[in-house]
């Protein structure tokens, strides 16, 4: 069994390195133009105004555009944000395997 787990293993540690490498060199950080400073004002200030919103006399379907449109908002915040995002099992599985290696 130990035959088959310790290569196993060290097939995915190194597949995550690869990957890690390999996400770190795609984009380098830069900063945000003032077009892109300009919208995402303009998006800030949308959402604070939606936020001040009485909703309670809306109807359904005013508050379903709403919705959407803050999710789209939202979409194009993190787009200009850029970034990296790990996910809690991706966390965790991290986390395991520097337990098992160590």
């Amino acid at each position: 069994m130990k035959k088959i787990i310790y290569p196993l293993m060290l097939l995915v540690t190194l597949t995550f390195n690869l990957n890690f490498a390999a996400a770190a060199d795609n984009k380098p950080k830069t900063e945000l133009t003032a077009e892109q400073r300009l919208e995402l004002n303009r998006i800030t200030s949308r959402v604070e105004e939606i936020k001040a919103m009485d909703k309670s006399n809306l109807s359904r379907e005013e508050r379903k555009e709403l919705r959407k449109e803050l999710k789209e908002m939202k979409k194009k915040a993190r787009a200009m944000g850029g970034g990296v995002y790990l996910s809690v099992g991706a966390i965790i599985i991290i986390i395991l395997l520097l337990i098992l290696i160590l």
